[in-house]
């Protein structure tokens, strides 16, 4: 079978030798062989695995995303966040420190969108109303 995870902008994995994928829906886990009916299913935040030809053993950690079977040859993940790894251990330390870092980034966008947002607001009352002074302003 052929695997194919994307991001929105990015190509993260394309592996044509897989034999098994295991995932995960709001019904819990399932598996995927070669020659599956055609499938659609929308993600949890899980962690994917599968297994190559040669029994090397893949992980790919996802945030959600839409997980399709067409042919039962292909199986297609589009997922908005993932993270490839080949241990389990080191792909949790891993998407845990990536997840907080973009959580912090994220959260501090939001604190200086909302600080640009009130100070914009402080100075169109104030060119409406110049006689009064805003307060707390420095007069």
């Amino acid at each position: 079978m052929r695997l194919l995870i994307t991001e929105p902008t990015a190509l993260v994995a394309d592996h044509a030798d897989v034999t098994s994928l295991r995932a995960e829906d709001e019904s819990g886990g399932f598996g995927i062989l070669d020659g599956h009916a055609d499938f659609l299913t929308v993600l949890t935040p899980s962690v994917l695995s599968w297994r190559h030809r040669d029994g090397r053993q893949g992980y790919c950690a996802v945030r959600q995303g839409v997980l399709s079977v067409r042919g039962g040859r292909e199986v297609a993940v589009a997922t908005r966040q993932a993270q490839l790894g080949t241990n389990l251990e080191t792909l949790e330390r891993t998407v845990i420190d990536r997840f907080t870092a973009e959580d912090e980034a994220e959260r501090a966008a939001r604190v200086a969108a909302t600080r640009l947002h009130m100070e914009a607001i402080r100075r169109i009352i104030a060119a409406l109303r110049p006689e009064q002074a805003w307060p707390g302003a420095a007069r």
